[in-house]
């Protein structure tokens, strides 16, 4: 008996289409049993070799998983054979092979699983193993045919085998993409099927499979490319048929193209007459005329005529156009000229549209001069001049118009004798935007080759675009060339200069107006001109040009950098025309990952002046890039060279970091300063002012690398050349600064700053001259820039008001004030950036005050200076032997002219021969004792007084006897005066 466990599983699966079915024995119907039979059992005839067995699981079933086994027998043999002894099958489908060849064969199948086997299945009916059907073969040549703008007609060859065909497939892509489509989602029973919702204009390759029972074909071969666009049929009528022209036994004819041609090229037209009010037409030409005007000979003068035209194509002739309107042969002899005739339309935009025509036929007794064009709203009325000049041109711009509105137009020609026959009104346009409105671009081609650019992907067979230039064809071959592939033209300037300026204009035929224009100013074509130079002769670009710099040992780096080298790139450094290779004169190198390539020049002499130049090459890219270093230019270069190589050698000893500079202290002393470096203990420092030893309390500490001068209160006389020098045995170095000029000036005003920022309020000092103003500051200097203002007018120095300071103030003196001194003062101090101001308002109590106060103090000047005094002086001490003449003398002086009094003891003089006293010219006095005596020893006074006052003077007199010791006495001494104040009355007279 079969080992189940053996063969048993976690699952079997079912197989249904693509899906996988798991069954579980916890589906059989009692759980732990024996599972039924197989249902459903159905053999399929396959091939000659195999059948293909399919079944369904007994149900219901447990979650347990089944296996199956499957038995067949020879009909009529009674014996069973099973075909899977060697593995349970645990799909409900088995391909059963080795089958004899035209014998029929019954099956059935048994469930199995753990627990054990079921019963056979019910037994299928005989089936014999024989050939079937299969897949059928590709279909053949396939075909693909316009049919609408949107649509393709698609038709193939059935294929040469075709059992049981369910139908085809078809699929699409757009040539060059191989990006296949379905065109249809069921099979299709003919072998025809139309393609809809393609693209206009754009090209398609389809391919067809067949499909039956069994599966589909292979894939046809390839249609051919087709582009999706109407199909071709008759053209349209023309319109529009106007008489141009005609001389009593002729008549010249024009007229409008078709507005469809019907996919095909227009190859001529064809013209039917006859005479009003009769029925028969008669044709004019017997094979088609190319162009749209005609001249109908072999009429009747006074006749009248009607005309009718029809187009012929490809696919035939199309439909007559509607009969003109009466035209009656008689000869036109009017001065003025004829119609313009065949208005058309490009450009409609939402504003605006360019119109059209063609010159009128007849041009009267002149040359036709200009046209003016005539516009109106459909429906309306009167006709509106668009332009106020007659232009020469045959084409118009017309704007402001308004969008979505209909409008129609005529045009009038003008000669010397006046404004001719207008011409036929035209169709109406609609002034609004066609949908998908493409506009002509400007560009430049890989090759460098300037071009103008236009797509339409409406264009049929019979489509051509016209380039034109101010609206004329352009026939130009040497000067533009047109190359248009599909829907897609250019016009190409072969020689672009200014004379291409201009307004370029393409039209695309057969279509509804495809049209644009562009003008090409002279500013855009020199920027096609740049880039398609650019193009034909590529530079390398570079990110910075040819430079130099210096580094600190006085060598000179001439570098440039490329935006990009590749490793294949090459360059040249040439020198006044010379190339110059790597060397220990001149280090070339190159970094071609950054594109930097340097020169280092270890030393710059004068022998180095020229051009540098840098050439690169990179393909087919160059560049070049120079640097002139002549003149002026290459002194500048060689100073600063020569000057980092000194620079490099003095930093090898000690030198200054920093050379000497200055700055102003709060306390508004200058500072000298500056930095050492390298320095040792023995290193040497000394400062010196005008090449003389500066002493200062002390030498500077080396070490902390900072040393400074300190300068109290600049003035000039502290002007000169001040220097700082360092000195040891590996070299010197000096820093020198002029204290004079500018830099004199400059720390003048940094003072100011300082000074300015102290100055206290203005404070009024009276004197017998006047009124003084005064501002106190931390230091004043005559050389600051200030400013006195009265009323904020400057004040100039004068007698009446005086300018001036000391160290510490700085002053304004108001001599002999008056009314018109008084009002707001203001003194101001510059300090090269801000003015620093201090005001005082001198009027009301505060100038009368100082009014009276200077009042007082000139009033006792006065009396000071006037009052009596004695100038000469008289000792202290007179010391004199008896018997001998005293004689004491002065000079006095006052004004007006003192009064002199002598006294004795604070008592009057009796004047005797004794005693005698003289005056003379009022200014010099003298007392003179004859014989002195003992009784002459006392106190002398001299009193000298008038109006303003005096003053008094003692003088002692000691007498000794002769033989006597001459007393012990100090030396005189002058004898000072005591002050003789004037009268209150005087005074109070003298201030009035």
């Amino acid at each position: 008996m079969l080992n189940l466990a053996s063969t048993f599983l976690s699952a079997a699966v079912h197989l249904e289409g693509d899906k996988e079915i798991v069954i579980y024995q916890d589906d059989l119907e009692g759980e732990g049993q024996i599972p039924g039979p197989p249902i459903n059992v159905h053999a399929s005839e396959i091939s000659k070799t195999y059948i293909v067995l399919s079944w369904d699981p007994p149900a219901p079933h447990g979650k347990e998983p089944l296996m199956y086994f499957i038995e067949k027998s020879i009909v009529g043999s009674g014996n069973w054979q099973r075909v899977n002894a060697q593995m349970a099958v645990r799909s409900p489908r088995y391909a059963v092979f080795d089958l004899a060849e035209g014998k029929s064969y019954v099956f059935r199948v048994l469930s199995a699983n753990k627990h054990g086997l079921s019963d056979p299945s019910e037994v299928t009916p005989p089936i014999q193993a024989q050939d079937t059907i299969v897949v059928p073969s590709a279909p053949g040549r396939v075909l693909a045919s316009r049919n609408t703008k949107t649509s393709v007609v698609v038709q193939w060859d059935r294929p040469k085998r075709e059992e049981g065909l369910l139908g085809y497939y078809v699929d699409c892509c757009i040539a060059g993409t191989n990006n296949w489509e379905p065109c249809n989602h069921k099979p299709i029973d003919y072998n025809r099927f139309v393609v809809h919702g393609l693209t206009t204009g754009e090209q398609y390759i389809f391919r067809v499979k067949a499909v039956n029972a069994v599966g589909m074909s292979e894939n046809s071969q390839e249609s051919d490319i087709i582009k999706v666009q109407a199909a071709l049929t008759v053209p349209s009528h023309p319109y529009g048929i106007t008489l141009l022209s005609c001389d009593g036994c002729s008549m010249t004819l024009g007229w409008k193209v078709p507005k469809f041609s019907g996919g095909s090229p227009i190859l001529g037209y064809y013209i039917d007459k006859r005479e009003a009010h009769h029925q028969n037409w008669h044709e004019v030409n017997s094979s088609p005329v190319k162009e749209r005007i005609l001249t109908v000979e072999g009429l009747t003068e006074g006749s009248l005529y009607e005309f009718k035209i029809a187009a012929v194509n490809l696919a035939g002739i199309g439909q007559p156009s509607d009969p003109s309107e009466h035209f009656k042969c008689e000869a036109w002899t009017m001065p003025e000229p004829g119609p313009a005739y065949d208005l058309t339309f490009c450009e409609v935009r939402d504003s605006s549209l360019v119109m059209l025509w063609k010159a009128p036929v007849y041009s009267g007794s002149s040359p036709v001069s200009g046209y003016f064009v005539d516009q109106k709203e459909l429906g309306a009325e009167e006709w509106i001049t668009v332009n106020e000049k007659a232009t020469a041109n045959r084409y118009l711009k017309v704007c402001d118009l308004q969008q979505g509105k209909t409008y129609v137009f005529r045009v009038r020609a003008v000669n010397t004798s006046g404004v001719g026959k207008p011409s036929d009104t035209s169709e109406p346009v609609l002034v609004e935007a066609r949908p998908g409105t493409k506009e002509i671009s400007a560009g430049v081609d890989e090759g460098g080759n300037i071009y103008l650019s236009f797509d339409c992907q409406e264009m049929t067979d019979a489509s051509h675009f016209t380039w034109c230039k101010s609206y004329e064809e352009i026939a130009d071959s040497e000067k533009f060339n047109i190359d248009t592939v599909g829907d897609h033209s250019k016009l190409y300037f072969k020689n672009p200069d200014k004379k291409d300026v201009g307004t370029y204009s393409v039209s695309v035929s057969d279509t509804d107006g495809v049209s644009s224009s562009l003008v090409l100013d002279e500013k855009e074509l020199e920027r096609l001109m740049a880039l398609s130079n650019e193009i034909k002769n590529p530079t390398i670009p570079l990110k910075s040009e040819l430079a130099y710099e210096l580094f600190d040992k006085g060598q000179v780096r001439f570098w440039l950098q490329a935006e990009h080298l590749s490793p294949d790139a090459s360059y040249r450094f040439i020198i006044n025309d010379r190339e110059v290779s790597d060397s220990e004169k001149h280090r070339i190198k190159c970094d071609k990952s950054t594109g930097i390539i340097e020169m280092v020049m270890d030393k710059f002499t004068t022998d180095n002046e020229g051009t540098y130049t840098v050439q690169i090459h990179d393909g087919k890219a160059k560049s070049q890039s120079s640097l002139v270093l002549i003149g002026d230019a290459f002194k500048a270069v060689l100073e600063e060279a020569e000057l980092q190589r000194k620079e490099f050698l003095r930093k090898q000893g000690p030198h200054f970091a920093e050379y000497l500079h200055w700055d102003v202290t709060e306390e508004c002393d200058v500072r000298l300063m500056c930095k050492v470096a390298n320095t040792k203990k023995d290193t040497v420092f000394k400062w010196l002012k005008d090449d003389v030893l500066y002493e200062t309390e002390k030498q500077p500490d080396l070490e902390k690398g900072f040393c400074e001068l300190l300068i109290p209160k600049l003035s000039k006389k502290d002007q000169g050349e001040y220097k700082a020098t360092l000195k040891d045995e590996r070299g010197q170095d000096v820093s020198i600064l002029e204290i004079a000029g500018k830099v004199y000036d400059d720390m003048i005003l940094a003072m100011s700053r300082v000074c300015g920022a102290s100055a206290s309020p203005l404070k009024i000092l009276c004197t017998p001259d006047g009124i003084r103003l005064q501002c106190f500051m931390k230091y004043f200097a005559e050389e600051m820039k200030v400013n006195w203002c009265h009323k904020d007018a400057k004040i100039a120095s004068s007698d009446h008001m005086r300018i001036g300071g000391s160290k510490e103030m700085a002053w304004l003196q108001i001599c002999e004030p008056a009314e018109k001194d008084k009002g707001k003062y203001t003194f101001q101090i510059f300090d090269g950036k801000d003015t620093h101001q201090r005001t005082l308002d001198l009027s009301g109590q505060v100038f009368d005050a100082a009014f009276a106060e200077f009042q007082q103090l000139k009033a006792a000047a006065i009396a000071e200076k006037n009052r009596g005094k004695v100038v000469g002086g008289l000792p202290d001490v007179v010391t004199i032997m008896e018997g001998k003449t005293l004689n004491l003398t002065c000079t006095v002086f006052g004004n007006p002219d003192p009064e002199v009094v002598w006294l004795k003891n604070d008592r009057d003089i009796e004047l005797s021969d004794h005693f005698s006293v003289k005056v003379e010219q009022a200014k010099h006095v003298s007392m003179t004792i004859k014989g002195v005596t003992s009784e002459d020893s006392g106190k002398y006074s001299i009193s000298v007084k008038n109006k303003y006052g005096g003053e008094k003077i003692d003088v002692t007199v000691s007498v000794y006897k002769h033989g006597e010791k001459i007393p012990d006495v100090s030396p005189p001494q002058e004898a000072k005066p005591k002050l003789i104040p004037a009268s209150a009355s005087a005074l109070a007279k003298e201030k009035k």
